[in-house]
């Protein structure tokens, strides 16, 4: 199937000939003395390097843990252990990765994430009959067919919008990694990404390990309070966001409150998702430090640095939720491609809107901060501490 996700190509078109003329500032980068890499946002050096789990919200940020998952020393694979359970008589593999409910989490050494509750009573959550906790596995409503060739060809002189997309894997009506469960007399939302069933495997499985029971996974590179965060990143609502991530199209994830809701100063009580920064246009280059953004990702095959809003971490207040609310953020054409710096800061990259560069919005480019329009499901897994931050 060769197109973009509806979302992203609305966004795209209506913006396609709005270029903001802004004058030329000093713009902003790297809040520390860190050392940029180009695939990594900051070296390793000097780092205390930290695995997020359920008591996040709680401890400080050099001291997270214990999880049932591991890395290993890049850090760029995450492993996680391997369930089992079924869709409609058919076995599926999945994980685990966050859990609504404090008590779960910590029986099953995953992120505490109290927003994804928010998202119960939308077609985001699947509701399961499964009791689980006992030695069973979740009985899914909805599957995933892993079949399809995963298609991504970048526009040759861009990179960014694609000429081509396809994802990998394709939810099935009503697939959502949102499940709700009873776990041990507790019904809680897990976070259970399917990985692989009798059609095949997600692209970004390394390896299953049925012996001992785990699945190593590649993971993401981003940027978060200038300093370097890992994630995994599993599912999108968006097909063209799907292709690109190389993860599960899943649509219903869309359905998950709201568009936006973690942009005002005070979150609406609903809010289920967490907000991102993606640029769509900055330096590219594998052996440039300064490159980032969707156009240099599709170019050289890695990470786009995303800004990340929030963490587990006591200072989020409970913000966190694996469930991103993508900002696609456009630089204008009168920012010189050399003075398109890295953005490691969320708060320092969302002033850039309206001055150095435009979001793109369901209704095309705007000078006002704002969502893209849909949600990709990547669930952090450790940060980079510099301790002098």
């Amino acid at each position: 199937m060769n197109v973009i996700g509806k979302t992203l190509s609305r966004a795209i078109a209506a913006g396609a000939f709005l270029l903001a003329v802004a004058p030329i500032a000093t713009l902003p980068a790297a809040a520390n003395s860190q050392q940029l890499t180009p695939f990594r946002c900051f070296t390793q050096d000097d780092n205390d390097h930290v695995v997020f789990g359920p008591a996040s919200f709680f401890s400080p940020p050099t001291l997270q843990g214990p999880t049932s998952f591991k890395e290993n020393s890049g850090p760029t694979v995450v492993t996680y252990p391997l369930h089992h359970g079924s869709s409609q008589g058919r076995r599926v593999d999945y994980v685990i990765t966050d859990a609504s409910n404090l008590s779960v989490a910590e029986k099953l050494g995953v992120n505490y994430v109290p927003k994804l509750a928010q998202a119960l009573g939308t077609a985001a959550v699947q509701n399961s009959t499964s009791a689980i906790g006992t030695g069973n596995g979740i009985e899914f409503p909805a599957s995933v067919d892993f079949s399809p060739q995963h298609i991504i060809t970048p526009n040759p002189v861009t990179g960014f919008p694609p000429t081509a997309a396809q994802p990998g894997a394709m939810g099935e009506t009503g697939y959502s990694p949102l499940v709700l469960v009873n776990f041990r007399g507790t019904d809680v939302v897990l976070n259970a990404p399917q990985i692989a069933n009798g059609t095949g495997q997600a692209d970004k499985v390394i390896s299953i390990d049925l012996a001992h029971q785990v699945v190593n996974y590649k993971e993401t590179d981003g940027c978060y309070d200038n300093e370097s965060v890992h994630y995994a990143s599993f599912d999108a609502s968006d097909f063209g966001a799907a292709a690109i991530e190389d993860v599960t199209y899943a649509p219903a994830l869309g359905a998950a409150p709201s568009l936006g809701c973690a942009d005002a100063a005070v979150v609406a009580a609903n809010c289920s998702r967490e907000s991102l920064i993606a640029f769509i246009n900055g330096q590219t280059g594998t052996t440039n430090p300064q490159r980032q953004g969707l156009n240099a990702a599709l170019l050289d095959g890695h990470s786009p640095l995303n800004i990340l809003k929030e963490i587990p971490e006591p200072t989020a207040q409970f913000d966190y939720s694996p469930l991103w609310d993508i900002h696609l953020v456009r630089w204008n054409a009168s920012v010189p491609m050399a003075n398109r710096l890295r953005q490691t800061d969320f708060a320092t990259a969302q002033t850039l809107v309206g001055s150095q560069a435009q979001s793109l919005t369901p209704s095309g480019l705007s000078n006002t901060f704002g969502a893209t329009g849909f949600i990709v499901n990547c669930p952090v897994v450790s940060l980079d501490v510099n301790p002098s931050h």
